[in-house]
């Protein structure tokens, strides 16, 4: 199972391995505390697409579609997608827009290839 989850909650024994998918890390937040097992910044979208989108809602799709592009050329995707298939996974985002971010798109994408290689 693929969950997605802000840094900012409270960390649970259900998570399985805590993924921190963004590029910067969270301000205020300890590995620790945030209980990090893996920093996978270069899953993150490129800092040129991260810039562009801005966390508007309206470019969201545009931001997916552009961001899979990069996952697909990302060797750092297969990494990700071996730690899916083991167990479960969160992924973990600090963006305030729990709907619109790296982690929910990037959450489809490793989910749309899980069912492509069954």
């Amino acid at each position: 199972m693929i969950r997605i989850k802000r840094i900012y909650e409270k960390p649970e024994n259900s998570d399985g391995i805590r993924i921190l998918v963004d590029r910067l890390w969270p301000r205020g937040i300890s590995g620790e505390t945030g209980a990090v097992q893996i920093w996978l910044r270069d899953i993150a979208p490129s800092e040129e697409l991260r810039k562009w989108f801005g966390h508007d809602p309206a470019r969201f799709s545009d931001f997916q579609a552009k961001y899979f592009e990069e996952l697909a050329l990302n060797e750092k995707s297969d990494e990700i997608m071996r730690l899916c298939r083991d167990g479960d996974v969160t992924l973990l985002y600090s963006a305030k827009d729990q709907e619109n971010n790296n982690a929910v798109a990037l959450r489809r994408f490793l989910e749309d290839r899980l069912k492509e290689n069954q």
